[in-house]
């Protein structure tokens, strides 16, 4: 990794990490496995998730989210010939929203979807670009998450791999 990736990679973990204690409303630690095709790799992400806002007459809401990643890298022997390693480790700096329905009382409204534009320190096999696009279904109660995240450049750059994770989240109120 040159020295401008790295740069660039302090510089959204630094911004992320200086929001979260600012503004959010709710802060998590998420703790999973993420996998490139069959090959798995550890994952943590910090995500802080800021104050809901109703999206016009729709039934949903939205509010900003924010996260900071890491993947830990991965060494299959036959990817080693390749151009961008899997072996490297991976930083995120994501920002983007967080959907909702409005209905408080509702079965489903524990459920969410995300979606965030995310910047990638370095270029590994699965995630080749600077650029990356985060997408989440998950489930949050009070203290407690799961999700299912997907990260990828959207097939905007080749290889596009992506990473898929599942995630098991513990958070609390500011």
């Amino acid at each position: 990794m040159n020295t401008s990736r790295i740069f660039r990679s302090l510089v959204a973990v630094g911004l992320a990490a200086a929001a979260l204690p600012a503004a959010a409303t709710h802060v998590e630690l998420q703790v999973g496995r993420s996998y490139m095709e069959s090959y798995g790799a550890n994952t943590v992400f910090v995500e802080g998730v800021f104050a809901r806002h109703a999206l016009g007459h729709t039934g949903l809401t939205w509010s900003p989210d924010v996260s900071v990643g890491w993947i830990d890298g991965r060494d299959p022997g036959h990817y080693r010939l390749f151009r961008n390693s899997t072996r490297a480790d991976s930083w995120l700096g994501a920002a983007g929203v967080r959907l909702r329905f409005a209905d408080a009382n509702a079965w489903y409204s524990p459920l969410f979807f995300s979606f965030q534009p995310a910047l990638h320190g370095g270029r590994t096999l699965a995630l080749s670009s600077s650029y990356e696009f985060v997408s989440t279904l998950g489930w949050q109660g009070k203290h407690w998450s799961l999700q299912i995240r997907h990260v990828s450049n959207g097939d905007l750059h080749l290889p596009n791999r992506g990473e898929t994770m599942a995630l098991v989240g513990l958070g609390f109120d500011l």
